[in-house]
């Protein structure tokens, strides 16, 4: 029995976990690491086609973005997770091949003119599809057998429609362990879907910790929150731009609007439209109407059983072609434009940004979390400029963030999910920033006397012998980070200014004696000022 850590150690995104036992071999996820990659991540350890089985906790990108890539590298074996989750893949793995595709298209133009060599996607349409044949559906809390040894439950985890905490009990040798890793662990309260379900007993947990050294600053209410952004931008002629996640938290801000309309909480604007522009968002609407019986919680369901949709309304406008969704910005209406990605890196949303970003009557309103390098941190963070398709936009909207309306829970309800689990011999700290995920393994061992471990990528531990028998040190990635150039709009200004003032003191060549004096005496002060 042994379990190698490999991605999302001390970073959230990337998750990646291998795992032998049985003469078997398995990952727990396989996720696509996002925004901003600091440290090196080990191979895993064994070759694409020797897998034999993936357990996927949820469709999110970062958890299960690369099996595409799995299934190009030659793994035909099984992929198992909720139904909900097969399904949510089934849209969201053809959807981030399309984005690779696109991309790639998009750079081999570019490289063509340079006389550079092709751009080849990270994985195809065909990888995509490949992969999706090989999911196997399961429902929540009906234990199956992976293979002689080893059995495996899912519980819901409160975090997206289908996603799941994963059980696995394994049986070797005559030892018996069970294994649970958290999956990404929801936040209690969240509309449409259940809050997180507790465990009982583990021998060993691997946890999560996006939010383990923070607690939410929960708004009193979110729907009254959301309708006093939309009344103020409203009254002043604006428009909202919220950039949202295609999955979760686009379904989520409907069920929020759909009470703000009923509910006649925006006034003076009481036929307001909401376009939803995302494919992708409008399949995995569809997808939450078709799994509310296993998915909601009470309150959405109470509205099914009266025949009501909880997350549709009247003025809710869902397009899906690009001609649509040009149309949108032509609407000269007082709206709402919902539309992917969350973090403004890909999709529609960099059109609406373009359309909308230097209009100061409008609201730009982050819902979601954003990640280190990239255009929605950069504007979170205060950008004044930023570049969208090759042209530098002015930053004139009123950027907002949404407190509270988090899919991830915080340190109190990560902390409570850990209380509820007995017999735990070792907690293993993963999916956290290095600082996030250092602060979360102490407060365990503080509250609870526990013992607690946040692996490096390449970690190794025995399960049966419960021992670390390689404990790995981070590898910092040695290679120059490709930066965004959002979040670096100012160090190019800088760096431009500075061109200038060489181009400045080369033409002074000539001067005066008294001018250059005066220049060298400035640029002297300068350096003395910024301590240079």
């Amino acid at each position: 029995m042994k379990m190698t850590f490999i991605g999302a150690t001390h970073e959230v995104t990337g998750s990646c976990t291998y795992l032998e036992a049985c003469g078997k071999k398995f990952l727990v996820d396989f996720g696509m690491e996002q925004g901003e990659d600091t440290l090196e991540n080990v191979k895993i350890p064994t070759a694409p086609a020797n897998i034999d089985y993936v357990l996927l906790t949820h469709a999110h990108i970062d958890h299960s973005g690369m099996l595409p890539l799995l299934y190009a590298g030659g793994f035909k074996g099984e992929i198992h997770a909720t139904v909900a989750t097969s399904n949510l893949c089934s849209v969201m793995l053809r959807d981030s091949a399309h984005i690779q595709e696109f991309e790639a298209e998009w750079r081999n133009r570019k490289a063509k003119r340079r006389g550079e060599p092709d751009y080849e996607p990270v994985y195809t349409m065909n990888d995509a599809i490949g992969a999706i044949e090989l999911f196997h559906a399961h429902n929540y809390d009906v234990p199956f057998k992976l293979c002689d040894g080893i059995t495996v439950s899912f519980r819901d985890a409160g975090h997206l429609l289908g996603s799941s905490s994963v059980i696995i009990t394994i049986t070797e040798d005559g030892v018996t362990k069970k294994i649970v890793f958290s999956g990404d662990i929801g936040n209690a309260e969240q509309p449409l879907i259940r809050d997180p379900q507790y465990i009982d007993s583990a021998d060993y947990v691997v946890m999560e910790s996006t939010y383990g050294n923070r607690v939410h600053d929960r708004p009193h209410d979110y729907i009254t929150s959301l309708a006093e952004v939309l009344q103020y931008t409203f009254d002043r002629g604006g428009s909202v731009i919220i950039p949202s996640f295609a999955v979760g938290r686009t379904q989520e801000m409907l069920y929020f609007l759909r009470h703000i309309k009923t509910g006649n909480l925006v006034h003076g604007h009481d036929d307001f439209p909401v376009y939803v522009d995302s494919p992708l968002a409008n399949e995995a609407t569809d997808i939450f109407i078709s799994n509310r019986e296993s998915c909601y919680d009470e309150e959405a369901l109470s509205f099914v059983r009266r025949g009501i949709n909880p997350i549709s309304f009247e003025g809710l406008i869902r397009t899906v072609t690009s001609d649509d969704s040009r149309a949108i910005n032509s609407d000269d209406r007082n709206k709402v434009i919902i539309s992917a990605s969350g973090m403004c890196e890909a999709g529609r949303i960099k059109h609406h940004l373009k359309h909308n970003l230097w209009r100061p009557e409008n609201t730009i309103l982050f819902v979601g979390y954003q990640a280190g390098n990239t255009l929605g941190r950069s504007l979170i963070d205060g950008a004044k400029k930023v570049k969208l398709f090759g042209e530098t936009v002015n930053v004139a909207a009123e950027i907002k963030q949404l407190p509270g309306i988090s899919g991830h829970a915080d340190v109190n309800g990560l902390l409570d999910w850990a209380r509820a689990i007995s017999g735990v011999q070792r907690f293993f700290i993963n999916h956290g920033e290095a600082s996030s995920a250092e602060s979360f393994a102490q407060r365990l061992r503080e509250e609870l006397g526990a013992d607690v471990y946040a692996p490096y990528s390449g970690a190794e531990f025995d399960l049966a012998e419960n021992v670390i028998t390689v404990d790995a040190q981070p590898v910092p990635i040695p290679k120059k980070q490709t930066e965004n150039a959002n979040m670096n709009t100012c160090y190019s200004n800088l760096v431009e200014a500075s061109d200038r003032l060489a181009r400045l003191i080369k033409m002074s060549n000539g001067r005066t004696n008294a001018d250059m004096r005066k220049l060298t005496d400035m640029l002297n002060k300068l350096c003395d000022d910024w301590k240079l």
